[in-house]
């Protein structure tokens, strides 16, 4: 039997009757009713909007075996007087009109506890303690949580035949507490498994339930499906626009503009919006929570404590305070904590995107924005200028596990210098400390972006201009050489100017990039050896001098292998190749043609090979992969032609022809 108190709104308990069944949560209504048959005290908890009272309902219908269950449930009211002795006061009237007798302090069968109810109130007539069991069900207690932790403990003392099943944002941190987390719904198919995934299945079936009668198309489904994060309040929101909008508009609005979803007939008064349901997180929180969670809206990726410590820090708010304030944020659903507990590496926060969104609406109304946003962006012209470091000093696949980690608010620097609300300069010094990772990574036309779109809003006299230059000169020269020696032709008066040694040999190398673009391998030989011998070894940024003198070899080793060996060794024998796996790729790529070139192929397909197995272990480096498995792939034709037994054949990875750094320039001359 079910005991509701006066004023519960009885759509919560018709829910399933209703048709409005569960999706997607097959799993984890599991685990509930396994947890609350086992132990005698359950809290469902999860962010805002993921279904923690629907779940809790479902886990406690009735049951298809022969028990016997009583369910009381208490569901906490906007308006009451928020006090233990309140909370105490319903729990009480509820049980004893489920038929358990509950006394003041000191009266027999009493628990303990006492409180004075309205006098206006009449008391609930007392029926026989059942013989079957009682599971009380403490719904959304979010706003007595405090007060609920002692009533909880009390009473499960006091009545031994009574289970607990709580719904709360976090636990409550009883030592006998039994925590069933639910997270958002997948919105990714399962591997393996056809059909849609969880949070498209929920957003399909609640919209035809309200009428929609269009056909979905899988790619948008899943485009809102991940716009909204599968969260099941904000999923169900939006399924009732659907009468309004298409599904390609949903997704348009949600991509451009905040999630203003709503429904004018909610279960909840705080689900009428997305914005309200978090609101009601955000007045539950402290004031020092309050001002961590606007601030970290700044951030756009995952961030570690470092960093939110760093951008958080105020006048107002001391170092010691964010902490707390984190964890405090992560079990209320606020953050998301990614990672393993005790793993190696320290743990990374995520704000969902409704809390991001509605945070940066706090920290705008709290003229907090410019100066949040430009701690943002210093730290994380460090972060990048840290990764340079980790290149230019050998540990590089950890350089670009960084540029990785930190990827989303590294490049949200430069659109944030679009719209005037981050330094240009300190954005563009950012996109050049990434130098390696638009070059040796593979994202060439992403970072000539980002630079195009700089490089105009720097002041007339920045001292970053030059570098600016050449770096998209460089990154565009594949498929827009005239703006590239445009380019460069303006970094070169100030390179000379400012007796830029590094800037100098860099323009050199670019230029030599450009002559092998055009085929002509003459004057890319004469601008890499410019480059190999002007660029001072330990140059802080931009091709190593050891990377000049590997792009030189491979440009020789067509038309002159004896000259391409000696200079490929030359490159080898460098102070900084040692440490640079990209030059030492580059390097025995050129061996391994030359010696391709001068008959000995057995020879060239075992350096090749070696040269592969060595770059897989030490960076990733994509340009650099595809041409030493495309020469290897010409290599082992060649053996197959001659009549030598043919190897074990290799995965043929195309080049394309757009790539415009001296790895693709290697990828392009094993393509001849």
């Amino acid at each position: 039997m079910w005991n509701r108190d006066e004023g519960h709104d009885a759509r919560f308990v018709d829910l399933f009757r209703d048709g409005h069944a569960l999706v997607g949560r097959d799993g984890e209504l599991a685990a509930l009713r396994a947890a609350v048959s086992g132990h005698r005290l359950v809290t469902v908890t999860g962010a805002a909007g993921t279904g923690k009272s629907r779940l809790a309902l479902a886990a406690l219908a009735p049951p298809s075996d022969d028990t016997a269950r009583t369910v009381v449930r208490v569901r906490w009211h906007d308006g009451i007087p928020v006090g233990r002795r309140a909370l105490t006061a319903r729990v009480a009237r509820a049980l004893s009109g489920a038929g358990l007798p509950w006394g003041v302090a000191g009266a027999p069968g009493g628990p303990g506890l006492s409180w004075d109810p309205a006098p206006a109130e009449p008391a609930a007539p007392a029926r026989p303690v059942p013989a079957d069991e009682v599971l009380l069900l403490l719904d959304d207690v979010d706003p007595v949580h405090t007060e609920c932790i002692g009533l909880v403990q009390t009473l499960l003392m006091a009545r031994p035949a009574v289970r607990v099943l709580v719904t709360a944002r976090r636990p409550l941190g009883l030592g006998d507490e039994r925590v069933v987390r639910l997270a958002p719904l997948p919105v990714e198919a399962a591997p393996g498994r056809p059909g849609a995934s969880p949070a498209a299945e929920l957003l399909v079936s609640r919209a035809r339930e309200r009428g929609w009668t269009g056909e979905p198309d899988p790619a948008t489904v899943t485009r809102v499906c991940r716009l909204l994060e599968g969260v099941p309040l904000a999923l169900e929101l939006a399924a009732g626009r659907l009468g309004e909008w298409t599904m390609e508009e949903l997704a348009a609005h949600l991509e451009t503009g905040r999630c203003r979803l709503s429904d004018p007939d909610p279960l909840l008064l705080r689900h009428r919006t997305l914005r309200t349901s978090v609101g009601a997180v955000h007045a539950l929180c402290e004031p020092a929570q309050r001002k961590v969670w606007r601030r970290l809206s700044v951030f756009t990726g995952p961030f570690t404590e470092a960093a939110a410590v760093f951008v958080c820090l105020g006048s107002d708010l001391a170092p010691h305070e964010v902490p707390p304030a984190l964890a405090t944020l992560s079990a209320t659903g606020v953050l998301q904590t990614l990672g393993e507990a005790g793993a190696v590496r320290p743990p990374r926060y995520r704000m969902a995107r409704a809390a991001r969104d509605f945070g940066a609406e706090r920290l705008a109304a709290a003229g907090e924005r410019p100066v949040t946003r430009d701690r943002h962006a210093v730290h994380f012209r460090g972060v990048a200028a840290v990764a340079e470091t980790l290149w230019n000093t050998g540990l590089q696949r950890q350089a670009l596990q960084t540029v990785q980690d930190e990827h989303d608010d590294l490049m949200v620097l430069a659109h944030r210098a679009g719209d005037g609300s981050v330094h240009a300069e300190t954005a563009l010094e950012t996109m050049l400390h990434l130098w390696f990772w638009w070059a040796v990574h593979d994202h060439a036309r992403e970072g000539s972006d980002h630079l195009h779109g700089l490089l105009p809003r720097l002041p007339a006299d920045s001292p970053l201009a030059a570098r600016g230059r050449w770096l998209a000169a460089w990154l565009s020269a594949a498929w827009d050489p005239r703006t590239a020696h445009h380019l460069l032709s303006l970094a070169w008066p100030a390179a000379v100017l400012a007796g830029d040694d590094a800037l100098l040999g860099h323009i050199a190398h670019a230029h030599g990039t450009l002559a092998w673009q055009r085929q002509d391998p003459v004057t890319a030989a004469r601008y890499y050896r410019q480059a190999a011998d002007t660029t001072p070894s330990g140059a802080p940024w931009g091709p190593s001098p050891a990377v000049s003198l590997a792009a030189l070899a491979v440009v020789q080793a067509h038309h002159a292998p004896a000259a391409a060996a000696r200079t490929a060794r030359r490159a080898l024998a460098q102070p900084d190749c040692a440490d640079d796996a990209w030059a030492t790729a580059l390097a025995h790529h050129a061996r391994a043609f030359a010696d391709h070139r001068s008959g000995h192929t057995g020879r060239a397909r075992h350096r090749a090979g070696r040269a592969l197995a060595d770059l897989e272990a030490r960076v990733d480096a994509p340009q650099a992969h595809r041409a030493l498995r495309l020469l290897l792939a010409t290599l082992d034709l060649a053996a197959a032609t001659a009549g030598a037994p043919t190897p074990r054949p290799r995965p043929h990875v195309p080049v394309p022809r757009d790539a415009a750094q001296p790895p693709s320039s290697a990828a392009s001359l094993a393509q001849r």
